[in-house]
């Protein structure tokens, strides 16, 4: 019955019998239908653990209870508990277990805060440091130096050492949760000093090695320390060519580096080859997500970037730098226009198709300047390379402009034939103008979207500050010149439309 069961509803699933779907239902029953829309559903483990912890079950039996379940959905049901609720919780669960589900909570410091200094300190001493770190960053600075105060020797240190590094280096992103051994043991004490140290670090699948000076050798995957037998040599299986990282090393200088070598975590060594710390794979994806979002900030003309919690003030000084730069540049752009209003007088129809230009002439600009800054990443271009990519975007903006510029020529010229009643030769000819003029500024756009960012690279400053408004802005000069010098030359003093 079970198992005719479970092939109705999966035929109901897939909708293989979506036409004849009330036939089923109408043959299960009521009582039945609802049971196989449970089964589909997906369950709620936020709501199951909360209605354990509102049960009437003693202390041992609701935590063997929520044992079951994982930490994550423990961190989304204690997220729904009030704060009465959770303080009860913090003496139940202990710092331990509180420092797993902090880990799993996306604000966890407005929770610590519920807690007195002795307890947070306790919960921050459990934590990995990285995490902890992460955590005290969102304090302020007297309540941080407190919690620090108040850790335990090996947390203190830990924690001291990766907030004395700067954000943007990668010694700010480690975590001091690994496994280490010397190179000089046998398989078997290998193993044994791998089952030792587990019980503090897990992160163990890859075991890092030292040499008889405490400098880094190398590393082991785990599984090839498992499936060695006891009579192998240790160093058949040390990767001494382990790629690894820099403490002082920029973060923006590593990310594409790490992600190429894709392993599960990278050591972080000193100047002097010490190892003091490890990369995470989870690590990686936070310095990737938040670099994204620096660039993404900075593509859209800020500073830096935003949240939620900034207040007004905050987020104007982030915003308004660009736009005072990007407002005499506006000036540059009018004035410019300014110089040409004798082409205006003489046609005004021209200024209809003034915006067409300047907007496609930034589309294009912006799309090489995407381009451009995601192929600069690859620290090994080759200044030929960079100048294929040069000559490769001026032909696309070349190929597209003829294109598109057939298409205003065509429509544009109709539109002021038909529409504005113009003869149609002077219709045609001021199409024409636009067409070319939309061409010409669409390379010209290209060219300029792939200089300025290689240029910024060039003198050492993030090319993701060639921003969408600043190229959109200098676009927007180029068009300018570019349409009403042609209109200027072509239609005033080559075929005198005056």
């Amino acid at each position: 019955y079970f198992l005719f069961m479970k092939i109705m509803l999966l035929a109901i699933r897939r909708e293989t019998v979506h036409r004849k779907r009330w036939t089923f239902y109408a043959l299960f029953g009521e009582e039945r239908r609802d049971m196989m829309e449970k089964m589909l559903k997906k369950p709620d483990y936020a709501k199951e653990i909360l209605a354990i912890m509102h049960g009437s079950f003693s202390k041992e039996e609701m935590l063997d209870r929520i044992a079951d379940y994982h930490e994550n959905d423990i961190a989304e049901a204690f997220e729904l508990l009030s704060e009465s609720e959770r303080k009860s919780w913090y003496q139940m669960f202990g710092p331990e277990q509180i420092a797993e589900i902090f880990s799993y909570i996306d604000d966890p410091d407005s929770y610590l805060k519920e807690l007195p200094l002795d307890e947070a300190a306790k919960v921050l001493s459990f934590m990995d440091s990285d995490d902890a770190v992460d955590i005290l960053d969102e304090m302020d600075h007297s309540t941080q130096e407190k919690l620090v105060g108040l850790l335990d020797e090996e947390s203190g240190h830990d924690i001291k050492m990766i907030l004395s590094y700067e954000d943007d280096e990668m010694g700010s992103k480690m975590t001091t949760n690994f496994i280490v051994i010397h190179n000089n043991l046998t398989i078997r004490q290998a193993m044994r000093e791998l089952v030792q140290q587990a019980g503090e670090n897990d992160n163990i699948s890859t075991v890092y090695v030292l040499d008889e000076n405490d400098k880094f050798y190398g590393a082991i995957d785990l599984k090839d320390l498992i499936v060695a037998r006891q009579e192998d040599n240790l160093e058949d299986i040390i990767s001494t060519s382990y790629p690894y990282v820099n403490d002082h090393e920029m973060i923006d200088d590593c990310i594409e580096r790490i992600k190429d070598y894709a392993e599960d975590s990278i050591p972080v060594l000193t100047e002097d080859n010490l190892l003091i710390g490890v990369i995470t794979a989870m690590d990686i994806i936070e310095a990737v997500d938040e670099e994204m979002g620096e660039d993404y900030a900075k593509l859209a003309g800020l500073t830096a970037e935003e949240d939620l919690k900034e207040t007004t003030i905050e987020s104007m000084k982030k915003r308004l730098p660009w736009l005072i730069i990007l407002l005499f540049l506006g000036m540059g752009v009018s004035s410019v226009v300014g110089v040409f209003e004798t082409v205006v007088a003489v046609l005004p129809v021209v200024m209809c198709f003034q915006s067409l230009i300047l907007d496609m002439a930034g589309n294009v600009g912006t799309q090489s300047l995407a381009v451009t800054i995601r192929v600069l990443m690859d620290e090994t271009l080759s200044t030929k390379q960079k100048l294929g990519l040069v000559v490769k975007e001026m032909r696309i903006g070349l190929c597209n402009g003829l294109f598109l510029g057939v298409l205003a020529f065509v429509f544009i010229g109709f539109y002021i034939w038909l529409l504005k009643h113009n003869p149609v030769a002077h219709a045609f000819v001021i199409s024409g103008c636009v067409g070319f003029s939309l061409m010409t500024a669409m390379v010209i756009s290209s060219m300029v979207g792939t200089l300025v960012p290689m240029f910024f690279h060039k003198i050492k400053i993030d090319p993701a500050v060639a921003s969408g408004p600043l190229i959109t802005t200098i676009n927007d000069l180029v068009a300018v010149v570019t349409y009403y010098g042609l209109a200027w030359l072509l239609l005033i003093h080559v075929l005198h439309m005056v």
